[in-house]
């Protein structure tokens, strides 16, 4: 086994089998503390206490006593006003970022407008971000409207950080345009450590790479926080995952999560926060950290978060000038449960249909005859995701044997792929190689065939097929026809697949 999980008594399936004890137990030790704690998790009511009596005594000099806290309740912490939190407690949160997009910016201004009026302003033009990047480039007038609508409420309100899009025929004749919001949140400096961060995306938690809370929240919280900069959250409870071990040449981030996902299901992590640390984590660059963080709503998580370092504090040098204050989980700070992974021991790995848990090797795969392969999205379509398909493509000097379609996060990896020269290749960009190889012409960046958007929608599966993947879910219709299957894979096993018509572990080509 490459993984082992060291959980606190009681145990953390004990928990799940507990509810009534919530999440009050998880740091006690002893099935005596335990017994205790249920007893008073069951007690609804204190009818009368009797204080003893005491004989006076002086004030203590030591100050107010703290319990050690994790990286997330630092934040909650922070962001409530309250210098003391434990899992389970509901605060009223201010929100540092609020991010909505062309699918719930309409929803979420409606009810804006219903419940503050008509002419009431949002709390803060500048902690708004709006991004139109889920349906753009089609025909369907609906999804157009959408993006009107989002203009016009940006216009209303003088909106600070609206990348709009007018032409839908050239993306480049746009330069507010960005594209995947969860990419562009990071490339132009909205994420910030300490902060909390909240977008009407469930991907939002794609954030938390940069040691900030971020999660996706539903179009009518959204409205509130559009009108008051705060919100109602429960404080979680944190499970860590600690990535030990030198990475494999042939490994990603994407192996790294899927294995993790395979290991507690698609409901392990439910209203939890995912953790990641360890030495595999901290050699890994922001990129990759985003895309851990990126799928542990996969796991039914929270958020995920990577604690900030000299590689986020780099990342963030020219992103943004705003002051922030980064934090990070205390040395006894109580975790639900701890998972330790040797991250050397690894293969390749893909998520078989219809399951983001539904685990394998991708060498076990090798029979799975496939339609198509899709690089890009939020999850794998960032430079550094291109860099690592190429790589397999130059290393192979092979062509494609099935359509393979490269859909560039945003207009900054886009450009990306055309002009930097990818290593060993003698000067050559992506573009280039994956002329050579024979894959599709980039597309415009966007994330509407990862949801199955309009049929008009470029790459969109239209009909059955099987398709190998860089997106982040793979249940039935997610990517168009309900009968479509996805494999989730790593742009490298996703390039490598493209290659031979199969599912293809990517050591094949690579060692």
């Amino acid at each position: 086994m490459a993984s082992s999980v060291i959980s606190p008594a009681p145990t953390s399936s004990f928990i799940n089998n507990k509810k009534d004890l919530g999440s009050f137990c998880f740091s006690w030790t002893s099935q005596f503390s335990v017994n205790k704690c249920k007893k008073s998790a069951v007690s609804k009511k204190i009818v009368s206490v009797m204080a003893p009596q005491q004989s006076e005594r002086r004030p203590a000099t030591t100050g107010s006593v703290k319990n050690a806290m994790t990286l997330t309740e630092k934040i909650f912490s922070r962001a409530s006003e309250k210098p003391q939190l434990s899992p389970g407690d509901n605060v009223w949160v201010n929100v540092d970022i609020l991010m909505t997009h062309d699918v719930c910016g309409p929803g979420s201004f409606g009810i804006f407008k219903k419940e503050f009026g008509e002419n009431a302003k949002v709390w803060d033009r500048e902690k708004i971000v709006i991004i139109p990047d889920h349906y753009i480039f089609t025909s369907d007038e609906r999804a157009n409207r959408n993006v009107d609508i989002l203009r016009d409420f940006c216009m209303e309100q003088n909106i600070k950080y609206f990348y709009d899009i007018k032409d839908l025929g050239n993306f480049k004749a746009n330069p507010d345009y960005k594209g995947v919001c969860h990419i562009a949140l990071a490339q132009e400096g909205h994420c910030r450590p300490g902060e909390v961060l909240l977008g009407t995306d469930s991907h939002t938690c794609t954030a938390g790479a940069f040691g900030q809370f971020a999660t996706g929240i539903g179009n009518t919280d959204a409205g509130f926080v559009l009108g008051t900069g705060k919100v109602l959250l429960k404080v979680p409870p944190t499970l860590r995952f600690v990535l030990d071990g030198e990475m494999p040449d042939y490994l990603l981030a994407k192996d790294l999560i899927l294995q993790i996902i395979g290991e507690i299901s698609v409901a392990g992590a439910t209203y939890k926060s995912m953790e990641f640390v360890g030495t595999t984590v901290e050699r890994l660059s922001m990129e990759e950290r985003m895309t851990l963080c990126n799928m542990v709503v996969e796991a039914g998580g929270k958020n995920g978060v990577v604690p900030a370092d000299g590689t986020t504090f780099k990342y963030l040098e020219d992103k943004t000038s705003l002051p922030y204050e980064p934090v990070y989980s205390d040395e006894k700070a109580s975790f639900l449960s701890e998972y330790r992974f040797d991250i050397s021991k690894l293969e390749p790995l893909v998520a078989k249909p219809h399951s983001p848990d539904n685990r394998a090797l991708a060498r076990e795969c090798k029979d799975v005859k496939i339609d198509r392969v899709y690089i890009g999205s939020c999850t794998g379509g960032k430079t550094e995701d291109f860099l690592a398909a190429a790589k397999v493509f130059l290393a192979s000097g092979k062509k494609v044997k099935v359509p393979t379609f490269l859909v560039p996060a945003t207009q900054k990896v886009w450009m990306d792929v055309y002009t930097l020269p990818v290593p060993g290749s003698g000067g050559k960009t992506c573009s280039q190689i994956f002329e050579e190889a024979g894959c599709d012409t980039p597309a415009s960046p966007s994330c509407g065939a990862c949801l199955g958007g309009p049929k008009d929608t470029y790459a969109r599966m239209n009909e059955p097929m099987v398709c190998v993947s860089t997106t982040n879910r793979n249940f039935p219709g997610r990517m168009g026809h309900k009968e479509g299957q996805i494999y989730l894979a790593s742009p490298y096993t996703a390039a490598a697949s493209a290659l031979t018509g199969y599912v293809t572990d990517p050591r094949e080509f690579l060692e």
